[in-house]
């Protein structure tokens, strides 16, 4: 297979894959026969091949994908005028401590931020892949370690953390919690992040009823839907006193008659001797 057929290829394969590709992946295209130098190689032609244009070949933390590029992105956005919702300024500010900070702890997020960090908060930032545990530090109760992922670098369009803002100190000069507003702040600049079509997931809502349900306390049992019928509940049965019962008039048995008078008495003869002569 010659160059330019083999960039054929490689074009294709890219455009058409819904993740990035790594090199492993690319050169399974080939059955192995195009080294790993030559698809770097290719790569750099497609680089220059897609400048001046919407799209761009870009290396990501997980691989080479097409993405447009940012300039695009006022008229795509056109073509969803409904934007997601966003996510909140309290699960942002824990991504953005983790980004910068990692592996760090919960206890340590909250030492930044200076509030308790809730667990839903956490949870959905795993859900949507953009942290994960490491690890656990060797303290009492061992908690567990969190860090960003490749998905999280392939999201912002990164390679890797280097390409994060710079960020001079995660504790701003204001006490803990300033620090994670200027985190956050730069993750913002840098991706846009809350704007995102990726980012929606309405952590706002959910983490606010999260909240209110523990101030209330327990949710009621769920009605019954229509066309069901709904079991009542269990009952303690009441001890009841016994009625005193009237008794009922019995019918005199039959009975079987007896023999009146004087019974008969059999009578049996004696032979009598006859006086000898």
């Amino acid at each position: 297979m010659d160059t330019m057929q083999a960039k054929r290829v490689l074009e294709t394969a890219l455009i058409c894959a819904a993740e990035p590709l790594a090199l492993p992946v690319m050169r399974a295209l080939f059955d192995e026969r195009i080294g790993a130098d030559t698809i770097r190689h290719l790569l750099d032609e497609l680089v220059r091949d897609w400048e001046g244009r919407g799209v761009e070949l870009v290396a990501l933390a997980s691989g080479w994908r097409f993405q447009s590029r940012p300039e695009m992105r006022e008229y795509l956005d056109r073509l969803h005028p409904d934007k997601p919702p966003r996510y909140s300024r309290a699960a942002m500010e824990t991504l953005a401590i983790v980004a910068y900070r990692q592996p760090v702890t919960r206890g340590d997020i909250e030492d930044i931020r200076g509030v308790t960090v809730s667990s839903q908060i956490v949870k959905q930032l795993e859900d949507r892949g953009w942290i994960e545990a490491i690890g656990f530090r060797e303290v009492p109760g061992r908690p567990a370690l969190f860090a960003t992922t490749r998905r999280f670098l392939d999201d912002l369009g990164l390679a890797s953390l280097d390409q994060l803002p710079p960020l001079d100190r995660v504790d701003g000069p204001d006490g803990p919690g300033s620090g994670a507003a200027a985190a956050l702040a730069a993750l913002d600049a840098d991706a846009g992040l809350l704007d995102e079509p990726q980012a929606s997931l309405p952590l706002d809502a959910e983490t606010e009823a999260a909240v209110q349900a523990d101030a209330v306390g327990p949710d009621p049992a769920p009605a019954a839907p229509a066309g069901l019928a709904t079991r009542a509940p269990p009952t303690t049965p009441q001890p009841t006193t016994p009625q005193p019962t009237t008794p009922q008039p019995t019918a005199p048995q039959p009975t079987a008659p007896q023999p009146t008078g004087t019974p008969a008495v059999m009578v049996t003869a004696r032979p009598v001797n006859e006086p000898q002569a």
